[in-house]
């Protein structure tokens, strides 16, 4: 990873910093740093990890993100929390949404959100695992 005239500076340039900082912080202690009781703090920051925990292979972290990603799972996230969760192969997270979807009201709620229409587009195999569960 040494790139000539960087003498011991390694760029990571797809990740903000903090979240760096925080995949730094578990792999040397276990344990995630305490964020602020701003529930949006920490599922965004979960969001983050999530895709660094994918990245570097660190399965535990990605199922200590999955956990906490589904407390946060409302009309308002569960299709960008399902699509992080079907493009980064997060079973668990992925059954927790489709849990929730499974009622016709909420589903008809989330089907108004703009995040719905983003995983229509990037993720279209999920609806017809939709689908198939609607129709069981």
């Amino acid at each position: 990873m040494k790139e000539s005239g960087t003498e011991g500076v390694i760029r990571i340039d797809d990740m903000e910093a903090q979240v760096f900082k925080d995949l730094l912080h578990f792999v040397y202690t276990d344990s995630l740093p305490k964020l602020k009781k701003d529930g949006e703090e920490e599922d965004v920051m979960s969001q983050h990890l999530l895709v660094a925990a994918d990245r570097y292979n660190l399965e535990r972290l990605k199922l200590i993100c999955e956990e906490k990603l589904s407390r946060y799972i409302d009309v308002g996230t569960v299709a960008t929390i399902l699509t992080l969760a079907e493009q980064h192969h997060c079973h668990g997270l992925k059954k927790a949404c489709f849990s929730f979807l499974s009622s016709s009201a909420i589903l008809k709620a989330v089907m108004a959100t703009d995040g719905f229409d983003y995983l229509c587009k990037s993720c279209p195999s999920i609806m017809k695992e939709l689908i198939t569960m609607l129709n069981t």
